[in-house]
């Protein structure tokens, strides 16, 4: 088995102390490297990004994945009314 499969296969959640952003510039086109004390954590739910607000404020900001969106409506009673499995047992 390749080594990219049996990692992915066992890694479920990512973890990083700093983050690297990279930006095309709009007027130049040049391209731009920071890196950045974020903290990353990234699971099938989705990307969470932790840091501070220019005034040392702690702040947090989520993406949720496709799935995460979907656990989320139905969780708030919104999803669509078709049972996910036949109960005629």
């Amino acid at each position: 088995m390749n080594n990219t499969l049996e990692e992915s296969a066992i890694l479920d959640k990512i973890e990083a102390d700093t983050v690297i952003v990279e930006v095309i510039d709009n007027h130049t086109g040049k391209i731009f490297r920071r890196k950045l004390p974020i903290q990353y954590i990234e699971t099938d739910n989705g990307i969470r990004l932790f840091g501070e607000t220019i005034d040392g404020t702690p702040s947090q900001i989520a993406f949720y994945s496709d799935t995460a969106i979907t656990k989320i409506t139905d969780l708030l009673g919104m999803g669509s009314n078709v049972p996910r499995c036949n109960h005629d047992d």
